[in-house]
Parts: C-alpha cells; structure tokens; sequence
C-alpha cells in the first residue's frame, strides 16, 4: 500500500522517498507503480509525458534515515503490529526534520499508543493518516489526532491531504478502527459468515455487494488484496476494543493458518499468478 501512497503524492507533484527493508521489495514497488501507470495512461487519465514524470519524482531506498532526512512529511505504511509501527515512526522521528508531520498510515491502532514509542518532543507531531485502497483512486483520507496530537499538526495534515486533491475527514477522538475500518470490518465479517454458512460463493457474495450495494470491490475481493492475514490481526484487535460483535469466524482463522492470505500468497478466496493479476 506504501507504493501506492508515493505515486498519488508523486501524481499531484510532490518528491517522495519510498523506503522499504530490502531491495526485492523496493523492485514489487516500483513494478506496482508502473504497473498502475500503465493502466492510467490506458484509460486516458494520465499522458505519457505525465507518467514518466511521476517515476522521476519517486526515489527507492532502504535507508529510513537518510530518507527522511530532510522530509516535510513522513507516512509509514508498515505490517498493522503496534511494536512495528512505533519502532519505524521512533527511527523517523530521530532522522527527519524537528517541523515534519509523522503520519501512521493504520486502519485501526491507537495513534496514542504509536505515539507512545516517539521521542516526547516529536509525540504532538505523530497523526493518523489513513489511507484507502488503492489510495491512487480512493477519495478519502480519514485523519485521526492522538492524545498529545497538536492542532497545528492537524491542521497541517489536512492541508497536505487537499494537495492530494483528498477529501479529508477529521475525527475527534482516537478510538481503534475509528469510523470506516468498524464499519468495513462489520460488513466482512458478515460476508464471512454467510460464506461460512453455505448461502453464496465468495463470488456471487461479492458480486451481490458490488452490483446491490454499489461496492466499487466485493468485501471479500478486498480482503484478498489487503492480505486476510492483516484483517484478521485487525478484526483481534477489534474485538479486544469492542466485544464481540467483532468476532473472527472459523473461515477467517482456517485460510489464515493455511498461508492462503490471499493476492501476496495467490491464494485466498480467489487465485492470483505471480503478477497479482487474478485468475479466477
């Protein structure tokens, strides 16, 4: 998703940093974002001349530190796990310029609790930045302010979000799964259960949502291309928060603990080739 992330700032002209562990990782990225390119220039969204533009504006690395050196705005887009996300956000903090805005890109962590793992003086600057995928045609940016979040910082966040040409939608609290991923997960997870019981397909289920409910993507396709394992971690930690409403159902834990995840393993409710690209 973090690719996706820096070709819509590239896209709306801003230089970006795309930083990853590894080299083959930094690879999946770029053949991710030249792979939406084309389809943008296909459909006549984008022009030739336009694309080749935003490749330049996109520079690969591994070195978090030097990235972020002189950055004006930092996204992490790293695996949903709060230890994960506040050691890459700390090392951040350390590197990046003392005005830059920290922005988490979580569905549904507490931005106080990631804040906690940030230097105190950098802690008014860390803010939620959740992006929706793919963040390149999604339209909204949900915004969430932590406990120690500043109001500058909000406001600063919001702007940066109108460069994006985002609408951008501020919450007031910092309750996990904020708005929409509570809302989302409900719908998935009743999905789920009408999988679980027999009644559909996954692919009628999401073709009933696409064509009935006017879904851009079918719950369950979407589950495929975020990673069912990240959804369930998600629903987990929901269920901790809000009870059981948000309980995962058998299905979700079995596909899990099989490795069919989904896209990234090519196997979920539907297959993938290498190239993500679905085959059934």
């Amino acid at each position: 998703m973090g690719s996706s992330v820096a070709q819509l700032a590239a896209m709306h002209g801003h230089e970006v940093r795309n930083i990853d562990v590894d080299q083959p990782s930094l690879e999946r990225a770029r053949a991710s974002v030249d792979r939406s390119l084309e389809r943008f220039v296909r459909a006549g969204r984008v022009e030739e001349a336009g694309a080749e533009r935003v490749v330049e504006l996109i520079d690969y690395g591994c070195d978090l530190g030097a990235g972020v050196g002189d950055a004006e705005v930092v996204i992490e887009s790293v695996v949903e796990q709060l230890e994960v996300k506040r050691a890459v956000l700390r090392e951040a903090a350390l590197a990046a310029p003392s005005s830059c805005l920290l922005g988490t890109n979580t569905s549904q962590l507490s931005i106080t609790a990631i804040a906690a793992g940030v230097p105190e003086e950098a802690a008014e600057r860390v803010i939620g930045m959740h992006f929706f995928n793919p963040p390149v045609l999604m339209r909204l940016l949900e915004v969430t302010r932590g406990q120690l979040t500043a109001d500058d910082t909000v406001a600063r966040t919001e702007e940066f979000g109108l460069t994006l040409d985002r609408e951008v939608v501020i919450l007031a609290k910092d309750v996990p799964g904020f708005v929409t991923t509570r809302i989302s997960a409900a719908v998935r997870l009743e999905c789920l259960r009408i999988l679980e019981e027999g009644v559909a397909s996954a692919e009628d289920i999401d073709r009933a949502c696409k064509l009935g409910l006017n879904f851009p993507m079918g719950p369950l396709e979407l589950g495929d291309f975020n990673g069912l394992d990240t959804f369930l971690a998600a629903v987990e930690s929901l269920e901790a928060s809000h009870g059981s409403r948000y309980h995962p159902p058998a299905v979700l834990r079995n596909m899990v603990m099989a490795g069919q995840v989904g896209r990234k393993a090519g196997r979920g409710f539907y297959r993938y080739g290498d190239d993500g690209r679905r085959l059934d």
